[in-house]
């Protein structure tokens, strides 16, 4: 049994073309997702798919097509779906009872939004006593501005990047995961 977990965070319909946010670079970076899902897949590791929901929100509602996970990453059958309310896919979701009940050390994060759910769900894994892989071209984010200045989505991405990079695990490309 392998004590791996790959965390498929959020990539849902919401993020891609057709959605209400698109993200810069949402499908190469749900294409090197499922690389990364078929290599797990292939060594048995386990395979978990995040969806956010918010209830009553113009976005991620629930029962609609935004809120469906993207076919670039549909779980196969026997596959565990996690829904949360929250940016951590560990706040109120019971994901931590699981991996633990399953024997995992190591999860490798790939998904959106990098500012935002990926790095608050590496944050938590780490928190809670997990290796963390964060695989940084299977993940996308979009620009963000606070008090009138506005970053583009790559500055965004390379920030959080480098944060998660220096105290929070490995952070590395989806060639350099799968050639390991």
């Amino acid at each position: 049994m392998s004590s791996r977990a790959i965390l498929c965070v959020d990539l849902q319909n919401e993020y891609f073309p057709g959605g209400k946010m698109l993200l810069d670079g949402i499908e190469d970076a749900a294409a090197n997702a499922a690389r990364v899902i078929a290599a797990a897949r292939g060594r048995g590791d386990e395979v978990i798919h995040i969806r956010h929901e918010i209830p009553g929100a113009p976005v991620f509602t629930p029962g609609s097509v935004g809120a469906e996970i993207n076919a670039a990453v549909l779980p196969q059958a026997g596959e565990t779906v996690v829904t949360k309310n929250f940016p951590s896919s560990f706040r109120a979701t019971g994901l931590k009872e699981m991996l633990d009940e399953r024997g995992i050390e190591e999860v490798v994060v790939v998904g959106a939004m990098s500012h935002m759910c990926i790095d608050a769900t590496v944050r938590a894994a780490v928190d809670h006593g997990y290796r963390a892989i964060t695989v940084h071209d299977a993940c996308a984010t979009m620009p963000q501005s606070f008090n009138g200045t506005t970053a583009p989505s790559a500055q965004v991405h390379a920030t959080i990047m480098s944060a998660l990079s220096s105290a929070y695990g490995e952070v590395v490309s989806t060639e350099a995961l799968l050639a390991r």
